[in-house]
Formats: structure tokens, sequence, C-alpha cells
């Protein structure tokens, strides 16, 4: 029987002894590992400590075999490591002396014997969790989701792992000192089982206590408690805490945030102070910027960014940006939340888009309402004037109309700058009145969906890094009124290009008019399915990603009317240090032409 406590992988450090290097430029011996799993022979070839000493340049046979002693020793620490723990090891030393790389080769032959699989877990409990009835869900949590349940096999990476997930897990609701008090693994090798048990120790429950802002000297303190939102009173919670800095960071107010609790001895549990460091923001800045996709070409943008307004206080967010397709200008202003979290906004904006269709549309806009963001999920409720003017061959008439909405968007991605599971919805609702022509009113609906699904895994010496993906979309959206109202045509819909229907163009999806025109529609319906493969190479997972997908999308005045239009075609994903940059290569059915769509980005 042999037992193992806390121990830490064996054999990581390889890094080589200095040395001059040998005057014939050979190594001192080569080592050759051969194994039934290649996979063994990789790792012990990668860690044995005897690969230290392959480049002495004054190393002999008998060193070598002096040294081979001991790597017998390390190389069975080493498959302990992965689980086994009966191998049968024959090392040997051949002189080579032809060999261009080494004079001498040492070879080890493995017989791994059979692999230790967990036979019984024991999880036991101390400190304020053990007895309190309402941790009851979380105790019972972290013993279902042990990962080395019964019946896996027993590697030390994965040993370690384990441990580290229940105490996570612990540590991340009321008991933030949680500490591992004790674990072993009992390991009968000639029974290839393993008996794993581990006692974690929660310490005192914890509660939020005030919050305390420190390197406020611009901007008021109170308004960032607000912002911050920090539930007072409640129990720890390390996502609440996630959330509360989330906030402040996203502001605008600072440019770094970091909250830390108080859970030093000494401090009061049930009212742990918890403090906001920060580094704030100028009151103004001036953001440029540049892009391009293929969809619009090179785009070029610059923000000015006021975050205290004279006399309102508020903050003020302007922009322009010009591509080929639109040109933009708009301010947005937003008062500070008040304690619910909700904070009133004003918008002004005025646009013309080149590519609305086959004419182009002049719009402006204006918006007041309340808004809240809170964690992954955005609610609003404002008021609008829209207003359009086209411009073209036969085209729409003008129009603008007043309207009431309501939106919300949850996002539950693992990730918000590239997810790799989750999933994201939005929806809008609004209820509208036309101001030109016969005075109507009307309703708007509109709604997107994406969801990531991992499916399957990636094999790599290491483990699947990142699973292959299904990534499915959703879009659709009407607009119900009678026929003779002139809705504004920035509240109705087309598709096509780079974040919609690929193998099309920006917005070449809509009505088709007997006079050749390509007109905005009262009922939008998109969806899209997308096979995402993470791509290895030399045995090591990149940071590149294959893509398959098909596209399909319509617009109509009449819902009878929907016909999709298809694209089809092929991609690759590059997770760069900034964000995922995207190549897509597709067939448009409908108009018979490739089309290559380039994105930067990720948003929802």
């Amino acid at each position: 029987m042999l037992a193992t406590k806390d121990k830490a992988e064996a054999g990581t450090d390889t890094a080589p002894i200095a040395s001059a290097g040998r005057a014939d430029g050979r190594d001192a011996f080569s080592l050759e590992v051969q194994s039934p799993d290649s996979k063994i022979s990789d790792y012990l070839e990668q860690h044995l400590e005897l690969q230290r000493y392959r480049q002495l340049d004054d190393l002999g046979a008998n060193e070598v075999s002096r040294l081979m002693v001991a790597a017998e020793s390390n190389a069975r620490e080493l498959l302990n490591t992965l689980g086994y723990f009966t191998p049968t090891l024959t090392l040997s030393l051949q002189e080579t002396p032809e060999d261009k790389k080494a004079p001498r080769r040492v070879r080890v032959e493995v017989e791994p014997g059979p692999l230790t699989k967990v036979d019984k877990v024991a999880i036991e409990f101390d400190g304020a969790v053990a007895d309190d009835p309402k941790d009851a869900a979380q105790r019972s949590g972290i013993r279902a989701g042990w990962r080395l349940p019964a019946g896996q096999t027993f590697t030390q990476s994965r040993w370690d792992g384990a441990k580290s997930t229940g105490i996570r897990a612990l540590a991340a609701k009321r008991y933030p000192r949680a500490r591992i008090k004790d674990s072993q693994a009992d390991i009968d090798a000639d029974a290839a089982k393993a008996s794993l048990a581990v006692r974690y120790d929660s310490g005192p429950a914890y509660r939020f206590g005030p919050l305390t802002v420190s390197g406020a000297q611009r901007y008021d303190v109170d308004a960032a408690r607000r912002i911050a939102r920090l539930p007072v009173g409640q129990d720890y919670d390390e996502q609440k805490l996630l959330d509360a800095q989330l906030r402040l960071a996203s502001s605008g107010y600072y440019d770094s945030v970091f909250l830390t609790m108080d859970t030093s001895e000494g401090v009061d549990p049930n009212a742990a102070p918890v403090t906001a460091q920060v580094r704030e923001a100028p009151l103004q800045k001036v953001v440029l910027g540049v892009g391009f996709t293929s969809d619009s070409g090179p785009r070029v943008s610059m923000d000015h960014i006021h975050n205290q307004m004279p006399i309102l206080g508020w903050r003020a967010v302007s922009k322009f940006s010009y591509d080929k397709n639109t040109q933009l200008l708009n301010t947005e202003w937003r008062a500070l939340p008040d304690d619910s979290g909700w904070h009133w906004f004003d918008l002004g904006e005025i646009k013309r888009e080149n590519n609305a269709g086959t004419y182009t549309v002049d719009s402006a806009r204006i918006r007041s309402g309340r808004a809240k963001a809170d964690g992954h999920i955005d609610r609003s409720v404002f008021a609008q004037y829209d207003y359009s003017m086209s411009k073209g061959v036969d085209p729409p008439p003008s129009a603008s109309s007043l309207s009431i909405n309501w939106g919300w968007t949850g996002r539950y991605f693992d990730n918000s700058a590239a997810p790799t599971k989750g999933m994201g919805l939005a929806v809008e609702l609004g209820l509208g009145y036309t101001l030109l022509g016969e005075r109507l009113p009307y309703t708007r609906a509109y709604g997107r969906w994406l969801g990531i699904l991992p499916i399957g895994s990636v094999d790599t010496p290491t483990g699947a890094a990142r699973r292959p993906r299904l990534a499915m979309r959703l879009e659709g959206g009407a607009v119900s009124a009678k026929d003779e109202a002139q809705i504004p045509q920035t509240q109705l819909f087309l598709t096509g290009g780079d974040t919609t229907v690929r193998g099309y163009s920006y917005r070449q999806i809509g009505v088709d008019a007997d006079n050749g025109q390509i007109l905005a529609g009262r009922y939008l319906g998109v969806a899209s399915i997308e096979w995402q493969q993470p791509i290895v190479y030399d045995q090591k997972l990149t940071d590149y990603e294959g893509v398959l997908f098909v596209d399909a999308g319509s617009v109509a005045d009449r819902p009878g009317n929907l016909q999709p239009k298809i694209g089809a075609g092929f991609g690759v994903r590059w997770r760069s240090p900034v964000g995922p940059v995207q190549a897509d290569l597709a067939y448009g059915f409908d108009v018979k032409d490739v089309r290559l769509h380039l994105r930067f980005g990720f948003t929802f």
C-alpha cells in the first residue's frame, strides 16, 4: 500500500545544466524511450531528469551508467503521476560511435502495467460549513461536482485538480478563508486501486460589510457605491464581488478597479469591509480608431468622452464614424445610477447609409429613457423619435414616427470577448405611431439568439484545452401595420453581410421590388449553424480554429413571402491577444458569387 499526501507532480524541471558543449558537437548520450503508448514515451523523454546531463562535455560511459540508476527511480515517479504504479522498466546503455548525435544511447523500455482506478472517495468538512443546514446544498454540490470520482483513472494532475476545484467551490460562497486541511491518496498498487480522502476547513462564514473607495479624487465616492451596488449585509459571494468590480470597471469613470474583502484576523466576519482600489479615468479624452470589414471597407472613427458634464454632471460620449456604407454622428448622455441601478439617458443621432438596399437613407433619431446594466443582463425603457428620407431611383417615401420601446439583453457566455460556450438572447418590443402621411399605429418586435455548444474533445499530450463547438444563431423581426403606413426605414429590416448571412454583401437581402430595387421589409428571418474546430499542430493546440457554416436569411413585407437565401462556406479564426480575428469564404447560392468576409472582435 502506497500513500501520497499532497505530492506535487514529479520531474517537471527539465532545465539543462549549463555546459560549454562537447568539442565534436555531439551530446554525451541520446535517450530513447520505448513504450506501447506513445504518450508515455513522449512524457518520459520530456521530463526525465537524465535529459539535463546530455550536453555535459566530460561525461563518460561510467558516469552515464551511474546516472541511469537514479533515472530508473525518476522514471517510476513520473509513471506514478500518470497512474502507473507497477511498471516494468529495463534500462540499457548502448555504444553508438557512428551516430552523429551522440557516442552512446540510453534506452528505456517501459511496460507500464495496469492503470490505477479510483476505488472510493471520502470528502469531509470542518468548520462552520460542516453543521449549518443552509450549507447542505453547497456540501452536496462539492461532492457531486468532484472531478475524480470512483471508476476514473488516477493521475497526480487529476488528483490535484479535483482538490483545487473543490476548494474553489467552497471559497466562492460564504467561506473566503476555506482551505484544504488534509488530503491523502492511498494506492493499492497490486490491485491498481486508489482510495482518496480530502478534508476541507471552511473557516467562519462571511457577510459583505461597507464599501470604501481608495484612490478617488475627481469623482464622487457615493456615486462609486451606487455604481458598484455591492450587496452589503448579504452572504459573501465571489461572483457578486466580481460583478460589482465589473460594474465599476465598465462605467467609464475608472481605468482600473480591484475589489478585495478584508478577511484578516480580528475583522468581524458578519460585516467584513470591502475596499475598491481605483485609478480614475481622465475627465475628458478623445479616442481615435481605425478598422476594416469586408462589408464596409476601411473605417475611421473618433470618440469624445466627457465624464462630468458642466451643470448636469452626466457622462457624455459623442462619436463620429465614417466608412463607405455608413456615416454616423451621435451623442449619448448618461446620468449616474440611483440606488436601484437604473439611470436616465438621452441620445441624439444622424446617419447616412449608402447601401440600405439599392438606395441611400438619411436618418435622424432622438431617444430618451431609463436603462440598467446588471451583470450579464441589460434592460432599457425609452421613448424614441425616428425620421428617414430615402434617395435613389424610385425610393420609399420619407417617414417619421414616435414609439415607446422596451429592450432586454442577457449574455450567458463563459468569456465575453471570445466565448467557447454559453448563450445570448436579446429582445426588443415597440409600440409606435407614424407622423407623415396617414397617421397610423404600428408594433415592432425583434429578437436574436446565439448558442455555443461544446461537442467532443481535442486530444493533445497535455489534455484538451478547448473543445470543438457548434454555434447556432437565430434572428427575427416583425413590423405590424396597415399597408399604407409610412414606417421609417430605420424601423424596417435588411440583412446580409459579415455578421448575418455570409455570401452576400452588406444588407443585400431585402424585398425585391418589380423595378429591380432592393427595399427594406417588414419581416425578417435569419438562421445560421457553424462548426468550430480547434486546430492541433505538432501535438499542440494552436490559437487557430477552422469553421464550416451554413447561413440563411430572408426579408419580406408578408410572412408568407419569406424565401430563404442561403450562403455556405468555410473559414478560420485566430484567437489573437486583443480578440478573435475571423476570415470566412462564402458562396451565395442566390447571387452565385463567392465573397470573402473579414471581421475583428466578438459582440452580442
